[in-house]
């Protein structure tokens, strides 16, 4: 029975989900959601995005631009910015929510584990507030009096349900986690090098490509191989002639962490070269998917324009006549100048924001003629 005494089956339909994302990925995260899984999108805002779907599956676990998945159980983009917020945190939580409704939809994904119950209860606060994370918590705590089962543990590590609070500005979200660290994380991410993209964002690249069957994918400067792995991810899904994937770096080390990332996920062709001289025939590539150093990087920013400038060049000579780039950087201002001088259009810019790192993702094709 739910709350109000029905029976599950005569109960109102599903309540919505919502999808955390990288800042300035929402765009792509929503049409993910669209098209891949068949959902409605009903609204986005700056890193997350609610959608509604027919069923609780695991097909929500599979997405691969969104960080986490979780039940909307109440929001608002209506906070005060005061003390009088706590009031409503804690009145909003205790009263909107059908919280066993809530929890049989997370036992229906995610089957209990041996041993005793384990939960957690996570606040997560953006912005300027008059008052603090710890009071945000504790009247988030209130509002869950006598919702979570007598005999449940609480740990902060790996719980098996997760109430979530997340206080952005003016907007709060509440909800319950249907996700875990390997939605984010992945399970083939076994190292990292310094400044390893992440795998959302990696995956938000390979789909602005747009792969098709009989595709050679190149990402000329791999780092720990993610764009790699997300593009044979994408390379398995798609019928037809087999999508091929190239990949290097002039780091050793990359190369290494590369090969034993990519180990259980699928066959890519990996080379360490200089990305300024490839060896690489002259449009053999379909599509370029990249995050190229960054300035802090590399260490002086003054390495950062020639760097694109010859890269660029190597770029342009493999990629084919219409193909397409999808490219990550932070000093966009450098990479700009070395593709339009070749004629390359922008198709897409998205502003996003990594870690905190402030960047822009590019789409470029390139012209399907040969200019004077």
């Amino acid at each position: 029975m739910s709350r109000k005494g029905r029976p599950e089956s005569d109960a109102a339909p599903l309540p919505p989900l919502y999808a955390m994302t990288h800042a300035g990925l929402e765009a792509v995260a929503a049409d993910e959601i669209n098209r891949d899984l068949g959902g409605e999108v009903k609204k986005t805002t700056r890193g997350l995005v609610v959608f509604r779907v027919k069923d609780v599956t695991p097909d929500l676990l599979k997405l691969r631009t969104t960080e986490d998945v979780y039940l909307l159980a109440w929001g608002s983009d209506s906070l005060a910015f005061t003390a009088d917020d706590l009031n409503l945190i804690r009145t909003w939580t205790a009263r909107k929510p059908d919280w066993p409704r809530l929890f049989k939809l997370h036992h229906s994904l995610r089957p209990k584990t041996k041993g005793r119950p384990t939960f957690n209860i996570i606040v997560q606060m953006q912005g300027e507030h008059g008052y603090r994370r710890t009071d945000a918590r504790e009247a988030f705590a209130e509002g869950l009096a006598g919702v979570i089962p007598a005999g449940w543990q609480r740990t902060d590590e790996n719980a098996w349900l997760e109430i979530w609070l997340t206080i952005r500005g003016k907007v709060a979200t509440c909800g319950v986690r249907l996700s875990d660290r390997t939605m984010r994380h992945r399970t083939y991410k076994l190292d990292h090098v310094l400044a390893s993209l992440r795998p959302t964002a990696a995956a938000a690249m390979v789909r602005l490509a747009g792969v098709g069957p009989g595709m050679t994918v190149l990402d000329p400067m791999c780092g720990a191989g993610t764009i790699l792995a997300e593009a044979l991810d994408v390379a398995r899904s798609r019928r037809g002639d087999p999508v091929r994937v190239v990949g290097g770096d002039i780091d050793p080390n990359a190369m290494f962490v590369t090969s034993q990332n990519l180990d259980q996920v699928g066959k890519a062709s990996l080379f360490r070269w200089d990305a300024t001289a490839l060896p690489l025939a002259s449009a053999s590539v379909d599509r370029v998917v990249s995050n190229p150093p960054f300035g802090v990087q590399l260490g002086s920013p003054e390495e950062i324009g020639p760097l694109y400038a010859a890269a660029a060049r190597e770029w342009d000579r493999v990629l084919k006549p219409g193909g397409r780039a999808v490219l990550l950087v932070s000093e966009f201002d450098s990479l700009q100048p070395p593709l339009r001088s070749r004629r390359w259009a922008m198709t897409r810019q998205l502003k996003v924001r990594l870690l905190g790192q402030p960047c822009v993702l590019s789409a470029w094709e390139k012209p399907d003629w040969v200019g004077s």
